[in-house]
């Protein structure tokens, strides 16, 4: 199911696939301009609308991680793999190195640290336990 999937997995996706298959793109290439009313330009770069994407999974992310069931475990542990994979690629590959990726690396991280909190808390909630008094005569 589609639930489980990892949004993240689409940004590093989307990365990879510029990185390594359009070798003449750069992150800082104007994707479009917005007018202002001010009447300055507001220019989007690829790496500005990767990101703005990518704060849109987190969204969706964090909504998620708000279900519990037994499949939340699953996608916070592949959310976890992701993370883990995108860090490896951080550390070791070339393209990879730039500030592009580290804030998509800290968002991701975001992801983790809070789909795994906000479960912890939610299953706290949901977790009741009836105080029994001392004094009961059977």
């Amino acid at each position: 199911m589609l639930i489980n999937f990892p949004l993240f997995l689409i940004s590093f996706a989307i990365y990879n696939m510029i990185a390594f298959l359009t070798p003449g793109v750069s992150w800082s290439d104007h994707l479009f301009s917005v007018p202002m009313q001010s009447g300055a330009t507001w220019t989007i770069t690829f790496g500005d609308g990767l990101i703005g994407l990518s704060l849109v999974f987190l969204f969706f992310e964090v909504l998620k991680a708000t279900k519990t069931s037994a499949r939340s475990l699953i996608d916070h542990l592949l959310s976890t793999l992701v993370f883990i994979g995108a860090l490896v690629e951080f550390l070791l590959v070339r393209e990879a190195a730039n500030s592009i990726f580290a804030i998509l690396l800290m968002i991701s991280l975001i992801d983790v640290l809070g789909g795994w909190s906000v479960s912890v808390r939610s299953a706290r909630r949901d977790l009741t336990v009836e105080h029994q008094p001392e004094n009961l005569t059977g």
